[in-house]
């Protein structure tokens, strides 16, 4: 179940302790690793000091993006997203083509400003000199932004057998070996990306329309805020930069006249917050989020998930999340509200499980 500000998208801990959730309460900053961190160390680019948008002072003439990920992860509907916004595309670019095509762009007779370019595995060599290419990007000032779309292997075998298409790294049909290898292939530029989607459960629409609410405006926007309650249950949101277990809250699922309720109705509201420790866990979180947005935003970093989770994501972790997205928005952030497993939680909900 999704709530929007006009889109439809897809979809730390105080103290998780559970089997496979995050190392440290809380994930934030630095290069992204494989526990999907989302902004790049280096996100401030040479050339000058930056502004609010993490862009160099005096560099508004060019604005690039660069789309790179896991072969069926929608890289191609991404790119079909952007040249509807307006963006020159170009598939398939040789990195070492990049910086002088960004030169080229940056010309005072050039037709276009804004430019979306994928560079995959499908480069052969020459995308091993991937990196490079975005040094040089950095020497040159140039002002860019990294889009790196992955998934789970098992959404990518699905996909790859439904098109009976062959996998770039695995030209003799082992697929799962193939995926395997370019995920470590590609290790290197997800630590440099500015966003990175999972797109495991999105459906082609959803992505078009999730890029299209991080690019539709004249300039790169400055952060959304994508906040998801979840369940523990059905496993971490795997894009999320934060993480917040909120399972030590009394829960609704045992008031009898609750439990086919979720997070959204005012009776749950008003039932999790009348505790003393979720009032003082919601005024914690406010203000570590309204410390840390302006520090990713400095960062250049151009969206942050929150996610929010309880035992199946129907009561509490709906109710700290959409507290959260109210205190966000009254602080003037962009926000985005995904509840991943409310309907999930509600179809279980007979078979005896805890919500």
């Amino acid at each position: 179940m999704e709530r929007t500000e006009g889109v439809i998208p897809s979809g730390a801990s105080c103290g998780a302790s559970q089997p496979g959730g995050p190392a440290d309460a809380v994930q934030a900053g630095g290069p992204a690793d494989a526990a999907q961190q989302g902004g790049p160390a280096d996100a401030l680019h040479p050339g000058g000091s930056a502004d609010g948008d993490g862009r160099p002072a005096g560099d508004r003439d060019l604005e690039l993006v660069v789309v790179t990920g896991l072969s069926g992860a929608g890289k191609t509907q991404a790119i079909h997203a952007l040249e509807d916004l307006g963006f020159f595309c170009v598939d398939n670019l040789p990195p070492a083509l990049l910086a002088p095509f960004a030169a080229l762009c940056r010309q005072a007779d050039s037709p276009v400003r804004r430019v979306a370019v994928v560079m995959d595995v499908r480069g052969g060599d020459w995308f091993d000199q991937a990196v490079e290419a975005l040094q040089e990007l950095d020497r040159a000032g140039v002002f860019y932004r990294i889009v790196f779309l992955e998934a789970s292997d098992e959404t990518l075998v699905k996909r790859f057998k439904e098109t009976r298409r062959r996998h770039p790294l695995a030209p003799q049909g082992r697929l799962l070996e193939g995926i395997r290898a370019e995920r470590q292939r590609l290790g290197a530029l997800r630590g440099r990306a500015h966003v990175i989607l999972d797109t495991s459960e999105l459906s082609p629409k959803q992505l078009r329309e999730r890029i299209a609410q991080l690019w539709s405006g004249p300039e790169t926007p400055r952060l959304i805020a994508h906040l998801v309650s979840f369940g523990f249950r059905y496993g971490l949101p795997a894009d999320a930069d934060l993480v917040f277990d909120v399972r030590f809250l009394p829960n609704p699922h045992y008031v009898p006249d609750l439990q086919p309720l979720t997070g959204l109705d005012d009776r749950v509201r008003e039932y999790v917050l009348r505790w003393p420790s979720a009032r003082r866990l919601l005024q914690q979180l406010q203000e570590l989020l309204d410390f840390l947005l302006p520090q990713y935003i400095n960062e250049g970093k151009t969206q942050l998930t929150v996610a929010v989770g309880c035992t199946g994501g129907q009561h509490r972790s709906v109710v700290i999340t959409e507290a959260l997205a109210a205190h966000l928005r009254n602080q003037g952030h962009r926000v985005l509200v995904e509840h991943r497993d409310v309907e999930r939680s509600l179809a279980d909900r007979g078979r005896g499980k805890r919500g």
